[in-house]
């Protein structure tokens, strides 16, 4: 399984972060439509992403619902139905919940930056730094602390779970 140490935190606007993340990256902005369909799963979460152009991948992904850095253990597999497979897995699994957001992506070496507006929630920073095998979880929470603090992220920021929790 691919691994990463994430953080999710409240920011007051894309708008206002866009041209902190743009000076940070070396890579970006690259705007994604996206549109998560969450499963019943006792082993972690599982999520259908539906880019909304005939595209999508299922995600399975593990990690603490914990406010700061940690990690996230990984397997997606793309697919060209996206409706379909949510429909299989709806039928198979049960459906918990549905997450709609427009995301800017940055990419600053390793670690993803995402500027997220989500549907009924409001706009988020998301940093997703890559780990390689065998690498230990604290390089990637040391770069995700260095990230925070460059982008002005306050640790009161900083939420719990996963957007499906907060729509809750």
């Amino acid at each position: 399984m691919d691994r990463n140490v994430e953080i999710k935190a409240r920011i007051a606007s894309i708008e206002a972060m866009h041209p902190i993340a743009a000076a940070l990256a070396d890579g970006g902005p690259t705007p994604i439509a996206q549109d998560d369909t969450f499963f019943a799963c006792d082993a972690g979460r599982l999520k259908l992403r539906d880019f909304g152009d005939g595209r999508g991948e299922l995600i399975f992904y593990r990690r603490a619902d914990d406010a700061g850095p940690k990690t996230s253990f990984y397997v997606r597999t793309p697919t060209t139905d996206p409706a379909g497979l949510r429909d299989a897995l709806t039928r198979a699994y049960g459906a918990v919940g549905r997450v709609r957001k427009a995301r800017t992506l940055f990419l600053a070496g390793r670690t993803r930056i995402h500027l997220d507006r989500v549907e009924g929630l409001g706009d988020y920073l998301e940093l997703e730094v890559v780990l390689r095998d065998g690498e230990a979880a604290e390089a990637g929470v040391a770069e995700a602390h260095e990230l925070m603090a460059r982008l002005g992220v306050e640790p009161t920021a900083l939420v719990e779970g996963a957007y499906v929790d907060l729509h809750a």
